[in-house]
């Protein structure tokens, strides 16, 4: 890695650290996860970075891949499980990590489960490291707290302006060989349940992310793409961001750029069977 791209990496992991001590305390009853959310993006620029993607805030069931939306109301409640996962980019350089909150007076076992998982498996990464280890020791770990991991979200590769790239670290045991090398970005990304271990799509769809460039003859289509394109960098965003398109005309305009690939949409994810999921993540750099 060149030095810039570690300086970059570095004041990004920095800001991140100090965005989630910022963070923690806020993650309380009657918070409404728009002011959240909000808080945290303003104060990862605050400190000189930017967000990589809309902080996601998923509740109990939801696992991943909601952001509060316009005017959301949903407010955090005693006994919901809170997962709050945020990136912060300096010049495409990414930090990507989560953590989560229970809410009330009891501690819940999913988060520690969660927590252990990712701090065992960091301890064994390397140059040479191989993939099927890391999900062996992530598997042996959630399961000596008799929980299952969500088997259909992985870990994965941060590259420049790039938060999922390879290589996929899955969080089951497998067969991968694939060595990490030196100078390599992986973020261990791990989520626990008592559930069935699966999470499906939902709508509504809240975030999205440039695809390719595609001829749209209404204006403020054009205008949407265009944004996504270079305001975000082709980075995921979502309908609060956008503030030179009316909102009433947002979904529509989505529809026609969804539709012909010029954009796609990250759907939210809940547990299969309805059980609540805990999530913790961190980004390492392979030394």
């Amino acid at each position: 890695m060149e030095s810039d791209a570690l300086e970059n990496f570095e004041k990004a992991r920095k800001i991140y650290e100090d965005v989630e001590k910022f963070a923690i305390p806020l993650v309380k009853k009657d918070t409404k996860i728009l002011d959240l959310a909000e808080n945290i993006e303003n104060k990862i620029k605050e400190l000189g970075g930017k967000p990589a993607f809309p902080v996601n805030i998923g509740i109990n069931d939801i696992a991943a891949h909601y952001t509060p939306d316009i005017d959301d109301k949903i407010v955090i409640k005693v006994d919901d499980l809170v997962k709050v996962d945020f990136g912060v980019h300096v010049n495409g350089w990414i930090y990507d990590g989560a953590f989560s909150v229970s809410i009330g007076e009891k501690t819940n076992p999913l988060i520690k489960a969660a927590e252990d998982a990712v701090n065992e498996a960091a301890e064994i990464v390397k140059p040479g490291t191989k993939i099927k280890d890391i999900s062996e020791v992530i598997e042996n770990s959630v399961k000596e707290f008799g929980f299952n991991v969500v088997r259909n979200l992985c870990g994965h590769g941060l590259e420049k302006f790039d938060i999922h790239s390879e290589p996929t670290i899955p969080n089951i045991k497998n067969n991968i060989e694939t060595e990490l090398k030196e100078g390599q970005i992986i973020a261990i990304e791990v989520f626990t349940t008592k559930g069935s271990g699966w999470v499906k799509d939902s709508r509504p769809f809240l975030i999205f992310q440039y695809l390719q460039d595609k001829p749209v003859r209404n204006w403020e289509a054009r205008k949407i793409l265009e944004i996504s394109k270079k305001d975000f960098e082709k980075l995921p965003f979502t309908k609060r961001w956008v503030k030179d398109v009316s909102s009433t005309k947002f979904d529509m305009m989505m529809n026609q750029l969804l539709e012909i690939e010029a954009l796609q949409a990250h759907p939210i994810l809940k547990e299969e069977s309805g059980e609540e999921v805990a999530q913790f993540e961190k980004s390492i750099l392979i030394r």
